[in-house]
């Protein structure tokens, strides 16, 4: 009898093994066993974070360009294009996805239209403001150089805006960087999967741990973007100097 006790009686853990700081009795926000045991998980959700991101961004700049260029060219319509890419912004993003699904799906082309929306309040705005700040004794020139509308706009125009359209694209950038997150209502929001996760169950390390990755990421991106600013504007560099 002794024996049988003996052998259902359950194991004991040693102590060099040590209490895990997420288990069902330690829920620690510091946590890097959490992120070792977890890590493809981490990683495929930052990855999806970064091109809905990216994706949601470029589709934005297609987009705010030549709403731009119209608002520039006909100034009867730069009110209304500006009520429009700013008013988009006030819908919440609790409202504006489930609008989409009909349409889109539960897919991640749902988050990436969503975002790319709200980044025309930025961009059009920062495209407009780059062309307004092109010196006007510039275009007259190009013109009298032969320069025709479409060539002015690429080749003389566009770079001298990019200064300005750049800083718009870092604040649209990091800011989707933020709403990227939103995407986990329909299940593709990258790290915002993850923090979803994390207050429903109260699972403070991942929770801290996708929060941490998202700030993270936005500072990268951005720092990105100044280094590609600083090569495609060499010219501002002088003016530095």
């Amino acid at each position: 009898m002794t024996l049988l006790v003996q052998a259902a009686a359950p194991a004991v853990p040693t102590a060099d093994a040590g209490p895990s700081c997420y288990s069902r009795l330690t829920n620690e926000w510091f946590c890097w066993q959490y992120v070792t045991d977890r890590q493809s998980e981490i990683v495929d959700a930052t990855v999806e974070h970064v091109w809905i991101t990216v994706a949601a961004v470029l589709a934005g700049l297609l987009i705010s360009f030549p709403l731009a260029v119209l608002a520039r060219r006909l100034p009867r319509l730069e009110s209304t294009i500006l009520a429009v890419s700013t008013g988009i912004y006030t819908v919440p993003s609790l409202a504006l996805l489930p609008l989409l699904v009909p349409f889109t799906g539960l897919s991640p082309t749902t988050v990436v239209i969503g975002l790319a929306l709200y980044a025309l309040t930025i961009l059009v705005r920062a495209f407009l403001e780059g062309l307004r700040s092109v010196p006007d004794e510039v275009r007259e020139s190009a013109t009298g150089l032969g320069y025709g509308p479409g060539r002015l706009l690429l080749r003389v125009e566009l770079p001298l805006a990019l200064p300005v359209v750049m800083a718009g694209l870092r604040v649209a950038t990091v800011s989707t960087v933020a709403l990227t997150t939103v995407g986990s209502l329909v299940s593709y929001g990258g790290l915002g999967n993850l923090i979803k996760d994390g207050v429903l169950t109260d699972f403070r390390a991942e929770l801290l741990t996708a929060a941490v990755l998202c700030v993270v990421l936005a500072i990268v991106l951005d720092v990105l973007l100044v280094a590609t600013q600083r090569v495609l504007t060499p010219w501002t560099r002088g003016v530095r100097a």
